[in-house]
Order: structure tokens, then C-alpha cells, then sequence
């Protein structure tokens, strides 16, 4: 099952553009400009390219040591994203997005960012490319991923503080979008999730799904044949979509997406959009977005920056009211005690975002099937993490402290 038609840009109900007119001559030229691209020898031949030679992939599939052990006779594999020049997924599409832009003549890129990921990925390849680039980013993320900041000054890139509202993802987003409206014309705005008006989830979801067909191929070689389960985190929800969605026409592979829990579904504050919001409008696209009762959209929390966000991408809404996605919720501290789990047990210490993820599957290691298969996809590293992991699980020496 495929949930949309390419040059629609719904899924189901969900998706379109609710955007002002000023924008829609922009997207019209965008879904141009991908459509012929993904038509074009020269730049699917490039864009393979750097994908290899620059971004580092293939990543590798590795099979956990101790928790496969563990787990009543099933696998578990580990997609290594966080093994990525820069460290993280959100590589694979600013590359794609970076060589559209390039495609459709533009020489400046604006970006958003949580957790600090898409702007650096934003900013090195706007470093490669020789591409002016600015990246919005609230002043409350910018205090939690200060390194991340840093790292994008040093690549060149202008960071525009965002002081709106919560001063996260949301109100950067909201920023991005209206600099971009004043912009268009020698701009490209490159969205960092599979969310926002058509047809970035689409183009978003493209240069992904080399995560989970890089997964098919690589279980199939190791196993025989294809896995049972597919787990991955969902904020916007890209690195998601981008594993799930070569495996949507394999009915026997079951798919999980995490979802982050904050203090509990039963508080305001988890970001939580498929199990805890409603049908709504975000950032031009239909999807489940977090309300209050005058369906004014509510802040998010999650102790992950890359997961505080009050939408999500209309392609997992739709898989999320069909049915062929299961959609979970993880806490705060269940994703801290995850990672430091997953770091004490395989030596590898994931992101947050991985660690909403890697609880689940925690959680439910015993319920395994005995002889299944199991892939986890590991979207990020931990490197940006450390101050919270250092604040929430106490690793600071306290004589040195003194």
C-alpha cells in the first residue's frame, strides 16, 4: 500500500497547501523543478554521488550484541544513521534539496531547526554547494544545542535567533516561512521534515527512503528475507517515513513509530501530535496537530529537541488512520534511561530523538516473537545530547563540581 499519488500531494485527507498566495507560484515551481529531477540521469547520478562519497553510505546494519542475546531468540539490528557525516539523517535530504535548489538556479537557502541537526546539515551543505544559507532557530533551542549553534557559525552560516512563543521549532518554522515568503524569488527553503505544504513531504520522503531500502536490501542479505519489525522515532517524522516506507506494500512487516511521551499524555505536555492532537492545520498542511479547545495550536514539550514539535507529517496521519502504522508514546526519563541502556550495553550513545524509539522497543523486548526479526532505526548521535544526558542522569564528577 502506497499512501499517495506524487502529483496530488494528499494522502487521504491529509497533506495540500494552506499556504498564502504568495508562496503557491513558489511550490508550483518546486514540484516542477523535483518532478524533472527525478527525471534527470545527470542529477540522480550526482546525487547518488554525494551520497556515497560525501554523506557516507551506505550506512551499516548492525546487529546488536547483548539485546539480541537477551531478547527471546529474535534479532535486533540497529539502521546506523547516526553514523552520517554530520551525524545524523537529516543529511540524506539537504544533500537532495541543496542539488534542487542548484537545479532550479537558486544560490541562497534558508532553514528551521529543533535540535540543531537540520541546520548543520543545512549549513555544511551550504558550505559544499558555495550557497549563502540562514537558519532560524528559537532562542530555547538555542540554549540546549549551544554546540550545534556553533557549528553552524563555524560552517558559515548566519543563525537567526527565533524569540516568538516557546522559542522552538514551531515558532522557527513559522519564522522560515514567512522570510521565505519575502524571498521566493532567488531562495529555496529547505524543509527539514516530511511535513509543511506539498510538495516538501513528498520531496522530504524521496530523499529518505534510502534509509529503508538500504534496510530491505541489507536485512535480506544477512537474513534471507525481510524483517518483522520496523521501529523509528517520529517528530515531523522523516527519518520514519523514510524507513517505513519502501517496506508499505509488505503486509507481514509491522511498523512502530514513537512518538514523543513528555511528562505524560495525560498533562499539556508531550508532543505527542498522532495520539494526543487532533485533525488541524500547521505550517500549509492537514495533519494531527496539537490543540486547545478553541483549536488555537498548543505548545509541545518533549525533553528532545528534534521531537518538540506540535505537528506531524501528513503521510504518517494518514498511516496512523489507516491502521498500517502503530503509532506509541515514550516519556521523558524512559528515553534518558533508553539511551543510557543502549550506551552501557552496545557502546553507542543515540540521540533522544533514537531514544523515544529505543524505549519502546525496551519496553517490549520480552513480547518479542522468538526467532524475529527486528530493525531500529538510529537516526542520530548522542554528541549533542551530553548536557541533558550530563543534567538528567547525573554524570558530572562531583569532586570536580566542588
Amino acid at each position: 500500500m502506497h499512501a499517495t499519488e506524487p502529483n496530488i500531494g494528499r494522502y487521504g485527507v491529509f497533506g495540500g497547501q494552506y499556504v498564502p498566495e504568495t508562496l503557491m507560484p513558489a511550490l508550483q515551481d518546486l514540484e516542477r523543478a523535483f518532478l524533472e529531477a527525478q527525471q534527470d540521469s545527470e542529477f540522480q547520478k550526482e546525487f547518488q554521488r554525494q551520497l556515497k562519497t560525501y554523506a557516507g553510505r551506505e550506512t551499516p546494519l548492525t546487529k546488536t550484541q547483548n539485546l539480541s542475546g537477551r531478547t527471546p531468540g529474535a534479532v535486533v539490528y540497529l539502521k546506523r544513521e547516526d553514523l552520517l557525516h554530520t551525524g545524523a539523517h537529516k543529511i540524506n535530504n539537504t544533500i537532495g534539496q541543496a542539488l534542487l535548489a542548484r537545479f532550479m538556479g537558486r544560490k541562497r537557502i534558508i532553514a528551521e531547526t529543533g535540535a540543531g541537526q537540520h541546520g548543520v546539515a543545512t549549513a555544511t551543505v551550504a558550505a559544499l554547494f558555495g550557497m549563502e544559507c540562514r537558519v532560524f532557530m528559537g532562542t530555547e533551542d538555542m540554549k540546549r544545542q549551544s554546540l550545534n549553534v556553533a557549528r553552524m557559525r563555524m560552517l558559515g552560516a548566519e543563525v537567526a535567533p527565533v524569540e516568538s512563543g516557546t522559542c522552538t521549532l514551531k515558532e522557527a518554522m513559522n519564522e522560515a516561512m514567512r522570510y521565505w515568503a519575502s524571498c521566493v524569488r532567488d531562495t529555496h527553503y529547505v524543509v527539514g521534515t516530511a511535513a509543511g505544504p506539498h510538495p516538501y513531504p513528498m520531496i522530504v520522503r524521496q530523499f529518505q527512503q534510502v534509509i529503508g531500502e538500504e534496510t530491505r536490501r541489507q536485512v535480506y542479505e544477512n537474513e534471507g528475507r525481510l524483517p518483522d519489525l520496523l521501529i523509528a522515532c517520529v517528530g515531523g517524522g522523516s527519518n520514519a517515513i523514510g524507513m517505513f516506507y519502501p517496506f508499505l506494500r509488505d503486509e507481514n512487516v509491522r511498523m512502530v513509530g514513537v512518538e514523543a511521551g513528555g511528562l505524560g499524555l495525560d498533562t499539556k505536555l508531550h508532543a505527542a501530535s498522532l495520539n494526543g492532537g487532533r485533525l488541524g492545520v500547521l505550517h500549509g498542511c492537514m495533519s494531527y496537530v496539537l490543540q486547545d479547545a478553541e483549536g488555537q495550536i498548543r505548545n509541545a514539550h518533549s525533553i528532545s529537541a528534534g521531537l518538540d514539535y506540535p505537528g506531524v507529517g501528513p503521510e504518517h496521519g494518514y498511516l496512523f488512520e489507516s491502521g498500517r502504522v502503530h503509532y506509541a508514546t515514550i516519556k521523558d526519563g524512559e528515553a534518558v534511561e533508553a539511551a543510557r541502556r543502549l550506551a552501557q550495553e552496545e557502546g553507542i550513545i543515540p540521540a533522544l530523538e533514537s531514544a523515544h524509539a529505543l524505549a519502546w522497543l525496551y519496553r517490549n523486548e520480552e513480547r518479542l516473537e522468538p526467532g524475529s526479526i527486528v530493525v531500529l532505526c538510529l537516526s542520530g548521535r548522542g554528541d549533542k545530547d551530553m548536557a541533558t544526558f550530563m543534567r538528567e542522569l547525573k554524570l558530572e564528577d562531583p569532586e570536580v563540581k566542588k
